[in-house]
């Protein structure tokens, strides 16, 4: 502000206020940083980390495992690339549609030491799954293949310890239960099977080497074979 050679301004005077400081979206506190470490991805270098490996996120059925997967900024990028390809494959039929975006849902995998985290990413990517299924499905939709995804999601997307592969209690302290993951397949038709393993056995240790390498298979737990639209009623989410 100024004054106009020492006349006196007209009316009130505007004063510029400053604009608060944003808060960043990679952090939710400095206290979470400083007992979790815990820095966000922005969408700018997860895009680019995706395009390293374009073509697997392109691939329906393709796997990934984030083992500190936070409230879910990877995984909601994969599957919104998957889903895309689904749609552009499958839009003119409903049901190969469903179909196929369950199993693009099914292949993404996220371990968070902190259960906020685990919702939150379990949240964002029932969102966007079922935004674009109603897109696409639209009077077709069916209520037991929601419930399925969401069932997925609850044994996808886990509250647990990467490091210890443990799950992990509300003060993410190791419980003595062993982190376990599905493997999900479609084996005729419309029948879906679920295979579990322990995330243990699935991370062998190599001898003689500090660095945990992905075996063929872990130790498997059990079975399940279903209709993919009753997914959720599998051993009432054991």
């Amino acid at each position: 502000m100024y004054w106009n050679r020492g006349k006196q301004p007209r009316g009130p005077v505007k004063v510029q206020k400053t604009k608060p400081e944003k808060k960043s979206a990679q952090i939710k506190s400095k206290e979470r940083v400083a007992a979790h470490g815990e820095v966000f991805t922005a969408e700018r270098e997860v895009n680019a980390m995706l395009d390293l490996v374009k073509q697997e996120t392109e691939r329906i059925d393709s796997r990934f495992l984030e083992p500190a997967c936070g409230t879910g900024n990877f995984l909601v990028k994969i599957l919104e690339r998957k889903l895309d390809v689904v749609k552009k494959k499958y839009r003119r039929s409903p049901l190969d549609f469903e179909r196929n975006s369950v199993l693009a849902l099914s292949s993404i995998y996220g371990v968070d030491i902190l259960a906020d985290n685990a919702e939150t990413c379990r949240n964002r990517l029932f969102k966007i799954w079922n935004k674009a299924y109603k897109s696409v499905c639209k009077s077709d939709l069916n209520e037991d293949t929601q419930k399925s995804a969401q069932f997925i999601l609850e044994r996808n997307i886990v509250c647990g310890n990467a490091l210890s592969l443990m799950k992990v209690d509300e003060n993410g302290n190791d419980t003595d239960c062993p982190i376990v993951f599905s493997e999900w397949a479609f084996v005729r038709g419309n029948t879906m099977q679920r295979k579990d393993y322990t995330f243990a056995d699935l991370m062998r240790i190599g001898e003689g080497s500090e660095l945990a390498m992905p075996s063929d298979e872990g130790e498997f737990l059990t079975q399940y074979t279903s209709d993919y639209r009753r997914l959720w009623q599998d051993d009432k989410q054991a």
